[in-house]
């Protein structure tokens, strides 16, 4: 997968042809262009995006870590990355990794105490747990194009500890 891929947004739902419509949707590339060059989401998510292409091309054939393991599909790859670009402007990348089911693994970490972690299943489930001190917290959302806040709540709170 080439970086541009890797980078690509949303194009504008553009369905006017006047140049008003036109002028619209070139502010709007501008705007998506200024956002993926920023030093946050130019610098870190190009390295998330490319980090979730390589553990998805990595482990996308079954039978990839040698004990009988699915390989990771196409679907989950696509919830992972959308869930990837849903996240605030500024949030902290996770690390990325791949289990026996053939779902992707979204990690964030600060200490062994201070962890959350969300299986990205094809079907658009999101199997989370966390470490917060000395609970822990598990639970299921279904993603809807926008990450849960149960979700996020629990990264920002492992963060700020």
């Amino acid at each position: 997968m080439t970086d541009s891929a890797i980078l690509s947004v949303t194009p504008y739902p553009a369905n006017g042809v006047s140049k008003e419509a036109q002028f619209v949707e070139r502010e709007w590339e501008c705007g998506q262009k200024r956002l993926q060059d920023s030093h946050y989401w130019g610098m870190h998510g190009k390295e998330v995006f490319e980090e979730l292409c390589e553990v998805a091309e990595e482990c996308g054939m079954p039978n990839w870590d040698g004990y009988g393991a699915e390989a990771v599909s196409q679907e989950s790859y696509s919830v992972a990355y959308r869930f990837l670009e849903a996240l605030p402007v500024g949030f902290p990348a996770p690390s990325i990794g791949a289990e026996p089911d053939g779902c992707l693994t979204l990690e964030w970490h600060r200490t062994p105490h201070h962890t959350v972690s969300v299986s990205v299943s094809p079907q658009a489930e999101l199997d989370y747990s966390a470490l917060v001190g000395p609970n822990r917290v598990y639970g299921k959302e279904v993603f809807f194009d926008e990450p849960p806040k149960a979700i996020l709540e629990l990264i920002r709170r492992i963060l700020q500890q």
